[in-house]
């Protein structure tokens, strides 16, 4: 994984000095078309067959969050929603209108935390031959 380095200040001290952190670049985005290609090179399903079933899956993932399950993709993680409310301090005065936030939260499987535990790091060196950008 290329990384390149950025400055940032601590939003809670702005007048301490500024440091540098690493900071990921991004290669591009890989799609449904782009996936289910290469699924398919790997297996005896055809890119439209893959395609299929990443799109059904996509179709009722939500479904199911939505129902209150947490979904889980075995070695690759757990999907579950996580609400933020306003707090009432009679609980009978609660209502949906309360409720101010919903996000999917993803919950890495142990599987998919160690192969991630073997990225080879290596910083960015910007070229002009390279598509990259560097702001």
């Amino acid at each position: 994984m290329k990384y390149r380095l950025i400055q940032k200040i601590n939003p809670l001290k702005p007048d301490s000095q500024r440091k540098w952190y690493a900071s990921p670049i991004k290669a591009g985005t890989i799609n449904n078309y782009k996936l289910s290609k290469r699924i398919a090179s790997r297996s005896s399903l055809t890119r439209g067959d893959v395609m299929n079933v990443i799109e059904n899956m996509v179709d009722e993932i939500p479904k199911y969050l939505m129902d209150g399950y947490s979904v889980n993709l075995i070695n690759f993680g757990t999907l579950r929603l996580s609400l933020s409310s306003e707090g009432v301090i009679d609980s009978e005065h609660f209502t949906p209108k309360h409720i101010n936030n919903v996000r999917v939260v993803f919950t890495p499987s142990p599987e998919l935390k160690s192969t991630l535990q073997k990225i080879h790091y290596e910083k960015y060196q910007r070229n002009s031959n390279s598509p990259l950008e560097t702001k």
